[in-house]
């Protein structure tokens, strides 16, 4: 069973709340996205590709700490969706549900079909599809023991990923080609928005954090700051480093799925770069399955009273499915998902502080300013998203 706020706990958990927290957040960012974002920012042009990555990534900042505070406000265990319903109503619970369904989903259908393709690239036997079922094992098995155990894994995991990245940083460095850093398209200037939207989101995995730090929730805007920091500095330098190597034309040659940032290093690198670099997207896209499919099950049993494991049926059967028949790609998932789900669930989270700030029930361990202005400006520049990328598609 998952344990509610302020369980007793015993152990290394109990011993390293920071580590743990921080493992949980990065888990629910640092996942697929990673994987998608050389691709993209190799269309607009590296220096444009920052450029988003950093403001994006601060506004996130913002965000995770508003979702932080909305969390200490409240008495009662919740899901996003039940945040949204205590403070905004109905409406707001019905939305909020929209946009966590939509983006986990596509979320775990994108993990479902990378890790598939990944861990065949770095085996070279075997199908696919067969590594897609393999690995939903393993991670259903972690999920099924709940959230402490998934803020373990991914701990220990996204230690590996930042060691991972660093080390191919290092090995990496005389194989960049200049001429691929410097180009620029201003017109493709927001190709990589979705992408690297999907790629900084993890405001579910909020919640997540204060479940693990049970009493000690004074640890907790700590914990978001670093978590929301380290993905910039990864993101930047792993994307610097592929789209150096690759560069845009060897990326438009390959077949769509191909174009998963670690997989084409497989192909276009030296076959030791390519191992280092299909081991962050296991490891990535694995911690984020556990995570995002740990918030969607606390959704369905804390929001909705399902039953356990009637909620797991409901996590796990869609993203399974849509995996095994290929109905999409990896990267349009991913798109898709980061632009219109991500940019609606920041929306309600801004609404939902300001308005948890004057009916919260209990006084939080830290609290922020209203960031009237601020928070106005992010919910216009999100919503404009929204719409370009409905707009995109349609």
């Amino acid at each position: 069973m998952f344990k509610k706020r302020g369980s007793p706990e015993t152990g290394f958990i109990a011993r390293h709340k920071i580590l743990i927290g921080v493992g949980t957040l990065l888990g629910a960012i640092v996942g697929a996205g990673i994987l998608a974002i050389p691709y993209v920012m190799a269309q607009s042009g590296l220096l444009l590709g920052f450029i988003l990555i950093v403001g994006l990534g601060l506004s996130l900042l913002l965000v995770n700490l508003m979702a932080g505070e909305i969390v200490l406000r409240t008495n009662k265990q919740h899901q996003l969706t039940g945040y949204a319903e205590r403070y905004l109503g109905p409406w707001g619970k019905r939305l909020m549900m929209f946009s966590m369904v939509f983006s986990i989903y596509g979320a775990l259908t994108a993990y479902l079909i990378g890790l598939g393709e990944t861990v065949r690239a770095i085996v070279h036997w075997g199908n696919p599809l067969m590594y897609t079922i393999i690995c939903f094992v393993i991670a259903f098995s972690i999920i099924y023991r709940g959230v402490k155990a998934t803020g373990t894994v991914d701990f220990i995991l996204m230690g590996l990923v930042i060691l991972i990245i660093f080390s191919i940083t290092v090995i990496s460095y005389n194989n960049i080609n200049l001429e691929h850093l410097t180009t620029i398209n201003i017109a493709k200037f927001f190709v990589p928005y979705g992408v690297i939207l999907f790629a900084l989101m993890g405001i579910p995995a909020v919640p997540e954090v204060q479940e693990v730090l049970g009493q000690q929730k004074e640890k907790m805007k700590k914990i978001l700051i670093i978590g929301s920091l380290i993905p910039i500095v990864l993101y930047i330098l792993f994307a610097g480093v592929v789209v150096g190597i690759i560069g845009l034309d060897n990326f438009q040659i390959l077949e769509p799925n191909q174009r998963i940032a670690t997989v084409a290093l497989s192909i276009y690198s030296s076959p030791i770069l390519g191992i280092f670099a299909n081991l962050i997207a296991v490891l990535a896209m694995f911690t984020s399955f556990l995570t995002l499919g740990t918030a969607l099950i606390e959704m369905y049993e804390y929001d909705y009273l399902f039953p356990r494991s009637y909620a797991l049926l409901l996590t796990f059967t869609i993203p399974l499915l849509i995996a095994l028949f290929s109905l999409s790609t990896f990267i349009s998932v991913i798109a898709l998902t980061g632009a219109i789900a991500g940019g609606l669930q920041v929306i309600l989270i801004i609404f939902t502080f300001w308005k948890a700030r004057n009916g919260g029930e209990r006084t939080p361990e830290y609290s922020l300013k209203a960031y009237k202005i601020l928070g106005s400006l992010l919910i216009l520049l999100f919503g404009v998203g929204v719409v370009l990328e409905l707009l995109s598609v349609l």
